[in-house]
């Protein structure tokens, strides 16, 4: 472990001077000026340690021992480690002595000496060159910077250094489209660690060990691999890779040392991409992350696998689109680049699947300084992200809605209209719809909060009715946070609310009010009416105005999402353009090859009033 200033460039001199060296010349060094490693990890909230080190034969030893256990014993386990070791390795080398020659004759020129019999080597554990005490507890013995000593081989104890818990490459490449490994570190920061990239030199025959984490002694040959000079997390790969593999190297670090190198390779080739996406254009005005006072906002549907991926979808729902682009290792390149091009500060996403959150977003925004949080509905959810540098997660206030309704006393006058029509209650308590509420403070100007909201309301063409009392739910939530909870801070309210702007839902939001005899409380035939006027107190605008559509399917299409704000706090600096409907309807309609969803992102830039 290395303890030194300016670690990231410490460390490329090292690892530079060391590949100056010939094989035999860096282990002659390495022997010479380093000790061996025995790293520990101890966390309080576990009753056991954990001891890794190699032995002088070459096995390497993971001991597992209590916390509260005196030194003493696990010194005693080493030595006779040590020594069954000796043993084994004394025993292949007699058996390889005694092993016939390819001539038929012996393998040794002549008798020689009997081995002497291995004694138990001496085990010691040294901090600050003083022995440590055998009946010191393991928790307080295994200190950072002690030194182990078996034998004659001393250990440098290294406490719970940085170590990668997962390492992960995607599964589909494609040039052009951000590569973002999936990564956990314990006792580390990925902004502290080191990262650097490598191509296959020419396309070679598959490892069987491809894919999986090894160490550095355990990677292809460096013959076949090329240094692209990329040292961040995320690379890109060129036309010039495609039909190549891709290697990551990387060592975690927590700004002071480092832990041990693990090296990662694609399991497939890098492949050609689309072309032109429908965001590119997009992009272009959102090539930077916007200044203090601006929020830029994200709200997308993008489309959960799990409606993706049915006979349904692929036969009925977008049979214009291409199989293959309906394919979620396809879609999540398009989805990565889309979203981390807008250079957001506040991004809200509807039909996120736990799987893609964990694995595809998390890792991706992850890398370009968002956090994010997830709420599952059934088979799919909500995830909002935020930017690290200029917000922090205060508390979250999710709810779904038919619980909410029958259990929360802040609903309780909107349930005693409903139980009027038992029929429309039936159907508004079945629905498994979801509200995410964040409340965002400002890591500049603590006083700076603000409170967003992200949905996805019930998408039946006929379920008018319940939508409107989703909202309502909704709304009187959301002013329990702002208003009771945290007073006066100014709301930005994004979702997919299956509602156009003629739908009562949308005249509801807009205008505070809705009344009894409204076309939408009969939306499913007179046997579910439910008349109710409802209000909100709110003043909420549409940031992005209603669009011609933000959902563009075969059968359909229509403004569906919104990004509501509060017009007594926030204005509108920029609205991003939209596609063109020539780039939506280049392939028909949405999804398609170059565009991962069926819904169309809203973004857009805010400012503090």
């Amino acid at each position: 472990m290395w303890r030194l200033p300016g670690a990231r460039a410490a460390l490329r001199v090292i690892r530079t001077a060391l590949e100056k060296l010939s094989p035999a010349e860096a282990q002659s060094q390495t022997a010479a000026g380093a000790m061996e490693r025995a790293v520990v990890r101890c966390v309080p909230s576990e009753p056991k340690l954990s001891l890794s080190f190699a032995l002088a034969d070459g096995s390497h030893k993971n001991m597992q021992r209590d916390q509260s256990e005196p030194l003493g014993r696990v010194l005693s386990r080493i030595a006779t480690n040590a020594l069954k070791g000796h043993a084994k390795a004394a025993a292949a080398k007699k058996s390889r002595k005694s092993r016939p020659n390819a001539s038929g004759g012996a393998a040794c020129s002549g008798p020689g000496p009997e081995p002497a019999v291995a004694c138990e080597p001496v085990v010691k554990l040294y901090y600050r060159e003083e022995a440590v005490a055998e009946d010191v507890l393991n928790v307080d013995a295994w200190q950072d910077g002690a030194v182990l000593q078996i034998g004659d081989v001393k250990y440098k104890v290294e406490r719970n250094p940085p170590a990668f818990t997962e390492l992960q490459l995607p599964r589909y490449i494609m040039a052009g489209f951000p590569v973002c490994p999936k990564l956990s570190l314990e006792f580390g920061d990925p902004a502290s660690s080191f990262f650097r990239w490598y191509k296959e030199a020419k396309p070679g025959a598959a490892d069987p060990e491809v894919g999986i984490p090894s160490s550095l002694s355990s990677s292809s040959p460096s013959s076949s691999w090329t240094e692209t000079e990329v040292e961040e997390r995320v690379y890109t790969p060129s036309n010039a890779d495609i039909g190549l593999r891709l290697k990551l190297h990387c060592t975690p670090g927590d700004g002071q040392r480092f832990g041990p190198s693990r090296e990662l390779e694609s399991v497939c080739v890098v492949e050609a991409g689309p072309g032109t996406c429908t965001f590119d254009h997009r992009h272009l005005y959102t090539k930077k992350v916007t200044e203090d006072a601006l929020i830029r906002t994200v709200s997308y549907n993008i489309l959960a696998d799990t409606y993706a991926q049915t006979e349904f979808s692929r036969t009925v729902l977008y049979p214009y689109c291409a199989p293959y682009a309906l394919e979620l290792d396809y879609r999540q390149n398009l989805i990565q680049k889309e979203l981390t091009g807008y250079n957001a500060d506040v991004i809200c996403l509807q039909e996120v699947d736990r799987a893609v959150f964990s694995d595809s977003l998390v890792p991706a925004l992850e890398a370009f300084g968002l956090e994010g949080v997830f709420r599952i509905k059934q088979h799919e959810g909500l995830a909002t992200f935020y930017r690290k540098s200029k917000f922090s997660l205060l508390s979250q206030h999710d709810i779904s809605f038919y619980e909410a309704l029958e259990s929360d006393p802040l609903h309780k006058e909107l349930l005693e209209k409903l139980v009027l029509y038992p029929s429309a209650q039936e159907k508004v308590l079945q629905r498994s719809s979801v509200l995410q509420v964040s409340v965002l403070q400002s890591t500049k100007d603590s006083s700076k909060r603000i409170c967003v909201a992200n949905t996805h309301l019930y998408w039946h063409p006929k379920g008018g009715y319940i939508r409107l009392i989703q909202m309502a739910v909704a709304l009187a939530h959301i002013r329990h946070v702002s208003c009771d909870l945290y007073p006066g801070i100014p709301v930005i309210f994004c979702g997919d609310f299956n509602s156009t702007p003629s739908t009562g839902m949308y005249h509801f939001v807009i205008n505070g009010s809705i009344p009894e005899d409204h076309e939408d409380w009969a939306s499913n035939g007179e046997e579910e009416r439910c008349n109710m006027s409802l209000t909100h107190f709110f003043k909420l605008k549409s940031a992005c105005g209603e669009p011609a559509y933000t959902n563009y399917v075969g059968g359909f299409h229509g403004c569906l999402d919104y990004i509501f704000i509060d017009l007594n706090a926030l204005e509108v600096e920029q609205v991003i353009p939209l596609p063109s409907h020539e780039e939506v309807t280049t392939h028909q309609a949405l999804p398609s090859v170059s565009h991962p969803s069926d819904h169309i992102a809203l973004v857009c830039d805010l400012k503090w009033k």
